[in-house]
């Protein structure tokens, strides 16, 4: 029978593709321990108190530092039955009632429960306090790797509060569409890329519900808007300016222009991956044989960790919705400029990217895209672009990066400054041409 889980189970498992924080582990199952607080993470993974899609509850595999124990410690036949029947009845004292996806798994020739909480569209829910009858019922939610009481903290209650039905942009249904401008073999081609047992599904219909890219509305199915942006022959149709576009200059802004390059009639991972590409190519390398040492130096003109941290941002936190500029890479002389529209989200500021303080628990702007963009191996864990950006650039001997927005947030742009020995070969070129003019 083919998997239900939109991931593959090692990777989930090992943290590959998804945070830890979105992963809880148990290493047995009883109903006056584990019951109860299954039920409260479920409920806090289904607020998606910051738009990462909820999580998962794995039951029968322990965990040691925060790093599942390997192999499973398993459940017996008779706890996975009895897990499974009392986790679907509890569920029906979340308020509003949810209901998450429950997947029976085996790993290392043992049975594991996997409790698959994505994201509701009905938020707030919550849950009872305990398993005792009349318990009093209260909001939970996930910050890092912990469940939170937000009836506690009122600061916390007011922003889950004011989630209510505001479903994240990338996760609300085309209703305008059908389910047919969705490619079928691209569906199944990501699939097999992540190692997804899903990729056997074969129905149609029941795999595209299962992978949440589209549902049923009065009858019949439509897609979510996920589903256009991954896997439609051409994104574009529907939101204006999901498209990629890379200028070269010859000097600077006012300078000639060299070459423009445009990705776009195409899924917005496979224009990510394309342009990476063909960024990696235009970057300049030099390797350079050190007198009496083994190693030798290198550089690059743009460092590629470092391009493709920024540009995987901008493709997960830029707005789909009603916004037509696409994303812009400029390539100057001297520094790479890659924009995305708008600017950050509120509760982000200009201190944020310092690298002194962690960025704010905000909401993210699109939850489906960073999740598949992560199952991918294209996008890392939230919060850690900024500072692997920083060090990619210091360990290349390149300036360090710098982050800009207006205050009206209406853009958010990241300069890479050119390598400077990169500049002093621009440089030699320069003189040499003007000799032979």
């Amino acid at each position: 029978m083919p998997s239900i889980l939109p991931i593959n189970i090692e990777d989930l498992l090992h943290c590959r593709g998804v945070e830890s924080a979105r992963i809880e582990l148990k290493a047995s199952w009883d109903e006056q321990t584990t019951g109860s607080q299954v039920i409260r993470t479920i409920c806090a993974f289904a607020n998606d108190f910051q738009n990462l899609n909820g999580g998962y509850v794995v039951i029968g595999v322990g965990e040691q530092d925060g790093v599942a124990v390997m192999p499973p410690k398993g459940l017996s036949p008779v706890d996975l039955a009895r897990a499974q029947q009392w986790i679907r009845g509890r569920c029906n004292t979340i308020d509003p009632i949810y209901q998450p996806v429950l997947s029976p798994e085996v790993v290392s020739g043992r049975s594991i429960l996997v409790v698959w909480a994505p994201g509701s569209q009905m938020r707030p829910h919550q849950a009872p306090e305990s398993s005792e009858k009349g318990a009093a019922r209260k909001y939970y939610i996930r910050l890092g790797s912990s469940t939170i009481d937000a009836d506690s903290r009122a600061e916390l209650k007011t922003q889950l509060m004011q989630l209510t039905a505001r479903v994240p942009f990338d996760d609300r249904r085309a209703l305008q569409t059908s389910v047919l401008d969705i490619r079928e073999t691209k569906v199944r081609e990501f699939l097999h890329d992540i190692g997804s047992g899903l990729v056997d599904e074969p129905d149609t219909q029941t795999l595209y519900r299962n992978l949440r890219i589209a549902e049923s509305v009065n009858g019949h199915d439509v897609p979510r808007n996920i589903g256009l942006l991954f896997f439609s022959q051409n994104p574009e149709q529907w939101f204006p300016g999901a498209r990629i576009e890379v200028v070269q200059f010859a000097a600077d802004a006012a300078g000639d222009l060299i070459e423009e390059k445009v990705f776009a009639q195409r899924p917005i991972q496979e224009q990510l991956r394309e342009c990476l590409g063909y960024l990696d190519n235009l970057s300049v390398r030099l390797i350079q044989k050190l007198p009496d040492l083994a190693q030798a130096a290198h550089w690059v003109s743009y460092p590629s960790l470092a391009v493709r941290e920024v540009l995987v941002n901008a493709v997960y936190h830029r707005s789909y919705e009603n916004e037509h500029e696409p994303i812009k890479v400029y390539i100057y002389r001297d520094r790479m400029e890659i924009i995305s529209y708008p600017g950050p989200v509120p509760g982000i500021e200009r201190y944020h990217f310092d690298g002194q303080v962690a960025l704010p628990p905000v909401p993210a702007r699109n939850r489906r895209i960073g999740e598949f963009l992560k199952d991918l191996k294209l996008a890392e864990a939230r919060g850690t672009g900024i500072p692997r950006v920083k060090r990619a650039m210091q360990q290349n001997g390149s300036p360090p990066p710098m982050f800009d927005f207006d205050q009206s947030r209406s853009y958010f742009r990241t300069i890479l400054p050119a390598h400077p020995e990169y500049l002093a070969v621009l440089g030699l070129q320069d003189l040499g041409n003007q000799r032979f003019k």
